[in-house]
């Protein structure tokens, strides 16, 4: 639990009217209210997890509010970040977020940190706040977040989403088990997907989220058992959720301080690799492929690698559908092989970074071919529109 000087703290009369449901719970009540008041919170990320607990948050009457987050609103956000709307589409997302929450709560303080958090700035950005919530959506900066909360002795309020599953836990808090201890190593790059390749269920952000405000209010007001030592997870199609125990690991690294996340990650090699991978590798872009299928020629097979379910909402004329992932267990090698005989191979995805991975596989079948740069997306974007961008 926090300890405010909750002497210098005061309700206004509107206040007592708005938090009247809070202040007539035994757990709440007036001196609940007041640490709600006189708590700051940190929120790295406000999209789809950041959206529903930065709106709990305000609601609940947090005095202090800190976003830190540096993308645009996308029209591919509104399916699951609610705190956005389509006015906003195109603008930052903080300053959408901002207008929201004020509109909410305008007592509320809300800070703004149009930046990507980097090991430069983390503590600097993070040293003000009681509690950092962790809304973000990647292996980096969730160890960024960590260790920068190891160092200055925050808890750090944990949530994660994919599909239809997700899930939240409380880290260092109390003596508590760290990121660390369920991850002590992060995966290979690329081993797993991002929302905008797997896709995520929209609904599923806002438990997850919720769950996080939830945890965040807890510790402020000092009510409760929290997630901490405890890893709960969440199968929503199933309806289900599951708890695993968390223990500090007394063999884990000691966090001295912050260092390359990228690199530690392998996202810098990777890079390096896939630069290196798609130098060496022959590229078209998506006005040369439609000047060659204008041409009427018939030498090419042109490879679709993308899931069935994205065949399904946009496809180029002509395509043959081969899944990455059938291309990956052996079974599409042959395949791709049958559809070749002898012609030049043309493959793409969504953006081009599967159809890179599957031509890299099937080089080593002695399969070669081209990559369409940019994929399906950037032929919506610049040859045909009346395709869908998902």
């Amino acid at each position: 639990m926090l300890n405010p000087n909750l002497d210098e703290i005061q309700l206004t009369k509107g206040e007592y009217e708005r938090y009247s449901r809070h202040l007539i719970l035994p757990q709440v009540g007036l001196e609940g209210q007041k640490r709600l008041k006189a708590a700051s919170v940190l929120c790295i990320g406000s999209g789809g997890l950041g959206s529903p607990l930065l709106l709990y948050l305000a609601a609940a009457g947090i005095g202090r509010l800190g976003l830190v987050d540096f993308d645009v609103v996308d029209n591919s956000n509104l399916q699951r970040q609610v705190i956005h709307g389509t006015s906003w589409v195109g603008k930052p997302k903080i300053e959408s977020a901002k207008n929201r929450i004020l509109e909410l709560n305008p007592d509320c303080q809300v800070d703004l940190y149009d930046d990507l958090l980097s090991s430069e700035n983390a503590l600097e950005f993070m040293e003000p706040y009681d509690i950092v919530v962790d809304g973000t959506d990647n292996f980096p900066t969730r160890y960024l977040v960590n260790d920068a909360c190891v160092l200055l002795n925050k808890p750090n309020v944990y949530g994660s989403i994919f599909g239809f599953e997700g899930q939240a836990t409380v880290f260092n808090y109390q003596g508590g088990p760290n990121y660390r201890d369920l991850y002590p190593e992060p995966p290979p790059p690329g081993m797993v997907p991002s929302c905008a390749e797997g896709g995520v269920l929209g609904i599923l952000p806002g438990i997850i989220g919720v769950i996080q405000a939830t945890e965040t209010v807890k510790i402020i007001l000092g009510q409760g058992t929290t997630l901490s030592g405890r890893l709960l997870l969440y199968d929503a199609l199933n309806m289900k959720f599951r708890e695993l125990k968390l223990r500090p690991n007394p063999e884990r690294p000691v966090i001295e301080k912050l260092i390359d996340y990228d690199q530690f990650c392998g996202v810098t090699k990777a890079k390096e690799e896939e630069a290196k991978r798609l130098k060496e590798m022959q590229e078209m872009t998506v006005k040369e492929l439609k000047q060659l299928l204008d041409s009427g020629a018939n030498d090419f097979v042109l490879l679709d690698v993308r899931n069935p379910n994205e065949y399904e909402i946009a496809k180029l004329p002509g395509s043959v559908l081969v899944p990455l992932s059938d291309i990956e267990n052996g079974a599409g090698v042959e395949k791709v092989r049958e559809l070749v005989n002898g012609h030049r191979l043309i493959a793409h995805c969504k953006f081009g970074s599967r159809s890179a991975k599957a031509l890299g596989i099937l080089k080593e079948a002695g399969i070669e071919g081209i990559n369409v740069k940019g994929g399906i997306d950037a032929w919506s974007k610049e040859i045909d529109p009346a395709v869908p961008q998902y």
